[in-house]
């Protein structure tokens, strides 16, 4: 890049959830909107929520060979974006998809590479993640100015201190200055920041050129006596404290749900009267993925997303949603013995199943030890459509764009809809209790089918197309006998979330520590009392 030395910032944590992604997204819109061509990069991610993008070119196949996309974790790809630059696979190198208990599916590069256990991983993989890792952060180097590197996790963990790819390594091989956000909501986040800084290897903190604390509410004034300590006590600058102000940015993973046990409801409900709501029940499944499927209904005007324990009842749900998962198999299983499978059997609302939970709703599925931990080659589905699904090594990855035919469970909308697939196993008409073929659709093309008000389709982001969310809301409404609210324009005064995060960081912190306006960098000798 003409001599331009990239400069990259690491956003490090004192914990998971503490706000880095929000962080990182703010910063890459923040910058890019003052002239840098900036990229966002996670070395390693752990994540079930991940989206299909086009794999960066060096990784392809030669002669347009195997598959020209790949995964990465939704937060890189919302990054991308915020950076206004298409995602690839070098944003984030290396995902780790938990599978089952104590195990991880690899993704290297975009693709699948192995499920395995973390002590396989550390021992047998991770010298090649590394080196993944570090050929995409060159690449990324190459292309553009300032690199905003996504840690994972605490920074200052003794126990991964010699195998820390996202903090420790992207630190070292990156040469990046660190940014460290501490959550403030959960308390001690002081002492966690100073916590950190002694754990950290020392040539990772000489690094630390500021601390951001997060999801502040309250007045500023407040703190300042802990920040004028902490910053006497550490030499590191506090950068700003950031309010607690969602920007609306998807979740990284289902952690942030609410536990498999646990009852929630998630949605704004605008003053919205109680008989003019709608109720989706989203069964909580042990191995959720891709949940951020389920927030574009959450947003709407009178509608409630309901995350239902397994053994719940249906009654007071007017729609379902079966989420994806990354065991099927078992999840599938969890949901029969906790009697779920009978709830969905009898349930006479719209039901739409996303990938795992459209193989679910299915009547079997073959070569289930594949997946599944129990061992069995064939699982009996729910049986609401009449497919089966067969599974196989091989992995679909790919955006896609579909039209719309009119279905029951969509209201009847019809029109052009886009999201991705990124699943195993193929799904096909069944042989067993098949319907007849004129009760049988194909809405939303060959990996869909429906029956009814039931719809299963492998099409991640459905419900961000506003034809099919509001086709869905409407039958969902339809069947709860209730019409939708009266709302003008409901979206006009909602902010573009990538705006709203560099709104965030642009107003509360100061970034004049890292010294973006010149690409020279000085030394970090000496920098910490």
């Amino acid at each position: 890049m003409d001599g331009q030395v990239t400069r990259t910032i690491l956003v490090a944590g004192t914990a998971s959830h503490v706000g880095k992604s929000t962080v990182v997204a703010g910063l890459c819109r923040h910058l890019a909107d003052r002239g840098f061509d900036v990229a966002p990069y996670k070395a390693q991610n752990m994540s079930n929520n991940a989206r299909a993008v086009p794999k960066a070119k060096a990784t392809r196949a030669p002669e347009g060979g195997g598959n020209a996309f790949g995964e990465i974790g939704i937060s890189q790809y919302v990054q991308a974006h915020a950076a206004r630059i298409h995602p690839t696979t070098d944003h984030n190198p290396v995902l780790l998809k938990p599978h089952a208990e104590g195990s991880s599916q690899l993704i290297v590069d975009g693709d699948a590479v192995a499920t395995l256990a973390a002590g396989e991983y550390y021992s047998d993989y991770w010298e090649h993640a590394l080196e993944a890792a570090k050929r995409a952060h060159e690449r990324l180097v190459a292309d553009h100015e300032v690199i905003v590197a996504e840690g994972a996790g605490s920074v200052g963990e003794p126990n991964l201190r010699d195998r820390d790819l996202a903090n420790v390594e992207t630190a070292r091989f990156a040469d990046a200055d660190v940014v460290l956000v501490a959550d403030i909501e959960r308390g001690g986040a002081f002492a966690s920041v100073v916590g950190t800084l002694e754990l950290a290897p020392e040539d990772v903190t000489n690094r630390v050129a500021g601390v951001v604390i997060s999801k502040f509410r309250g007045d500023r004034e407040i703190l300042e006596p802990a920040i004028d300590e902490l910053e006497e006590r550490t030499g590191v600058p506090v950068l700003g404290v950031l309010p607690y102000d969602d920007p609306g940015l998807p979740e990284e993973d289902s952690v942030s749900l609410p536990a498999v046990g646990e009852r929630a409801v998630i949605g704004d409900d605008d003053g919205v009267p109680d008989d003019r709501t709608v109720r989706i029940g989203v069964p909580r499944l042990p191995r959720a993925s891709n949940m951020t499927d389920l927030e574009p209904l959450a947003r709407e005007p009178g509608v409630r997303v309901v995350y239902l324990p397994l053994d719940a009842s249906l009654d007071d749900v007017d729609a379902l949603v079966l989420s994806g998962t990354k065991n099927t198999v078992d999840d599938l299983l969890a949901l029969r013995e906790a009697g779920m499978v009978a709830e969905i059997d009898d349930f006479e609302g719209p039901i739409v199943g996303l990938c795992g939970g459209y193989q679910q709703l299915g009547e079997r599925i073959l070569n289930a030890d594949l997946e599944g931990t129990g061992g069995e080659s064939e699982v009996e589905g729910i049986g609401r459509l009449p497919v089966e699904t067969r599974f196989s090594t091989d992995k679909q990855v790919e955006p896609v764009e579909r039209t719309l035919a009119p279905t029951a469970a969509l209201g009847g909308a019809t029109g052009t809809v886009s999201g991705y697939e990124i699943h195993m196993g193929q799904t096909e008409l069944g042989q067993k209790t098949a319907a007849p073929t004129d009760e049988v659709d194909r809405p939303i093309g060959p990996t869909s089918v429906s029956v009814g008000t039931v719809l299963g389709t492998y099409l991640h982001g459905l419900f961000e197309n506003e034809l099919a969310r509001r086709g869905f809301l409407e039958a969902a409404f339809d069947a709860a006998g209730r019409r939708p609210p009266e709302v003008d324009d409901h979206d006009a005064g909602v902010s573009d979330p990538y705006d709203a995060a560099a709104a965030l960081v642009a107003t509360n912190l100061d970034l004049s520590p890292l010294n973006l306006s010149s690409a020279a960098r000085t030394s970090r000798e000496g920098t910490r009392s």
